[in-house]
């Protein structure tokens, strides 16, 4: 039995919300279950400033906090119950790990004394989650939760950010706390935390590398928005006139819009014409970026044999793919900063023509989508909707894709014309069902922006239900629906590899307005493009929840930017 708390002790439950207080958490969100009941009763009955947001469901939560974080640069937090609750929040967690985005997923648990007893929902947590996070424990003792807090919260924002998972029994959220414990480093509340700086002295090889180059060019990740180094890029890039690609991840490093900049490369989102500029390069700089199967078309541009120099604050991604000519461990601000002090006292450089390189390659580009997007043809080309879209909205938007149909068009020529994370996708893991859920994180995150949510309708299915949270909390988020009835990609990847031989793809169609309709959300369906502008527009500019079912030509029969279906 639990030993009833004294007048000057508090619970393990209590702990815990006066911790995430401490760090300045403002919303949680997530779903309730019996072995979180002390810990919702805390909830209820404390004073503070979190606002708990009740979903759906527990992966649905994961990925909120997941959007929230991006958008926020503070920790994302979610919380599910034991058993179902505990399996169901995983996919959230390990596509933040894979993505640095710091994820706190709290997990309730059976209590510590019912543990091989066969209490209903027992599971071994931290074994679940252990190869998933950054930081893993199941709580033993109230008084431990202070310091498991602490322990998650400065292992989630230092270093590459990654997810983290506490679990925490019912006996455990009862007994009791020590007041004395509450206490938070403020630091540790947003990421990246305590960032460090390069060694001087790979800084000049760096430079040195690239300086006898005779035409480099940068290939950026994440870390460059992680870390806010998008004003010290752009002194980098200009001061040198160098070539500028990026991964997905990366967009918003720079404006899309840059005259040094050539858009997302990669077999995913990228286009022939901008290969063509990887393909160029006698020395390829990555910067926060990981040089994965997608960014290279697996591992081809660059070809190997490329020289590289390589910017990350994590050292294991430095090698492991390409033989480094200098590797540089950093947070990439601060790697920025020093390269660009390097080449000041260095004196001015001639430049290497990046922007007369792109130019022409830019060109071929978007002469190729605009040939598409004015389209004409039904079903609706999934070109003339991220045209229409790119119309009607502002550069403040926030837009959030699945990875599915959306993914590549919106990389590909939904161009960003400001910098930092305006657009975003599940990069690591690519789970369906991704988007509707993030999207309320971002516009939890960042009211007052428009955020917009593109998915496919096999995504739809998965999450759909998260439109009554939306309709609940009046959130004005534009869902969008490519509708075509099939699981595109996989489709696709039988064309070009298996044959045509079409497998377990193919669905029904739904009727998206209607299910929107029937949560409250206003809704539209699109079938002609010339009336598709207007009611994107009409969508947008609606104070509420909106969603547009647009009948969408399959991915399959698609000229889609992607040159790997299998990555």
């Amino acid at each position: 039995m639990a030993n009833p708390p004294t007048p000057n002790a508090m619970t393990g439950a209590e702990a815990l919300v006066r911790m995430l207080d401490a760090y300045e958490v403002r919303h949680i969100f997530g779903l309730c279950g019996d072995t979180t009941l002390p810990f919702y009763d805390a909830l209820y009955r404390l004073d503070h400033r979190i606002e708990h947001i009740l979903t759906r469901d527990e992966r649905s939560a994961a990925y909120m906090a997941d959007g929230y974080a991006r958008v926020t640069k503070k920790v994302g937090v979610c919380e599910g119950p034991s058993g179902g609750g505990a399996t169901y929040i995983l996919p959230g967690l390990i596509e933040a790990n894979e993505s640095s985005v710091p994820v706190l997923a709290i997990t309730s648990d059976v209590g510590t004394r019912a543990k091989g007893h066969y209490p209903l929902t027992e599971l071994d947590q931290q074994g679940l989650m252990r190869p998933l996070t950054k930081f893993n424990t199941v709580i033993q003792h109230a008084d431990a939760v202070p310091d498991a807090v602490r322990t998650a919260f400065r292992t989630m924002t230092t270093g590459r950010p990654g997810s983290a998972h506490l679990g925490l029994p019912i006996d455990v959220q009862r007994d009791q706390a020590n007041p004395d414990d509450i206490w938070a480093d403020p630091a540790h509340a947003r990421y990246p935390a305590y960032p460090f700086g390069p060694d001087p002295a790979a800084v000049e090889a760096a430079l040195d590398a690239i300086l006898s180059a005779r035409f480099p060019v940068v290939i950026c990740g994440g870390g460059i928005v992680l870390a806010g180094g998008e004003a010290a890029f752009a002194r980098f890039v200009e001061a040198l006139d160098i070539a500028v690609a990026t991964t997905i991840s990366g967009q918003g490093s720079i404006a899309e819009t840059h005259p040094n900049c050539v858009g997302v490369v990669g077999s995913n989102g990228g286009v022939p014409a901008t290969r063509e500029l990887v393909q160029r390069a006698d020395l390829v700089i990555f910067i926060g970026c990981r040089a994965g199967s997608v960014t290279t078309e697996l591992w081809r541009y660059p070809a190997k044999g490329t020289r590289i120099v390589h910017v990350d604050s994590d050292p294991e991604v430095i090698g492991a793919s390409y033989r480094t000519e200098v590797g540089v461990v950093s947070d990439a601000r601060l790697a920025l900063d020093a390269l660009n002090a390097a080449l000041e006292a260095r004196g001015p450089q001639a430049g290497f023509g990046g922007a007369a390189a792109i130019a022409p390659l830019k060109a071929r580009k978007w002469e190729g989508f605009h040939r598409l997007s004015g389209s004409t043809e039904r079903p609706i080309r999934p070109e003339r909707t991220i045209a229409s879209l790119r119309a009607v909205l502002d550069d403040d938007a926030i837009v959030v894709g699945d990875p599915g149909t959306p993914c590549p068009y919106i990389s590909a020529f939904y161009e960003l014309r400001t910098t930092g994370r305006r657009l975003f996708s599940n990069r690591a893991h690519g789970a369906l069902g991704y988007s509707l859920s993030a999207a309320v994180g971002a516009a939890v995150g960042a009211p007052g922006k428009k955020v917009v949510s593109l998915m496919g309708d096999g995504s739809f299915g998965f999450t759909c239900g998260e439109l009554e949270t939306v309709v609940r909390l009046n959130l004005p988020i534009t869902f969008i629906v490519f509708s075509n009835a099939v699981y595109g990609w996989i489709k696709a990847g039988q064309r070009s590899s298996f044959g045509q031989r079409y497998f377990s793809v193919d669905f029904g169609r739904t009727d998206h307005r209607a299910v929107a309709e029937a949560f409250g959300v206003r809704a539209w369906q699109v079938e002609d493009p010339d009336q598709l502008e207007a009611t994107l527009r009409a969508a947008v500019n609606h104070p509420g929840p909106t969603l547009v079912d647009i009948i969408s030509q399959p991915l399959n029969e698609a000229a889609a930017p992607v040159s790997e279906w299998i990555a």
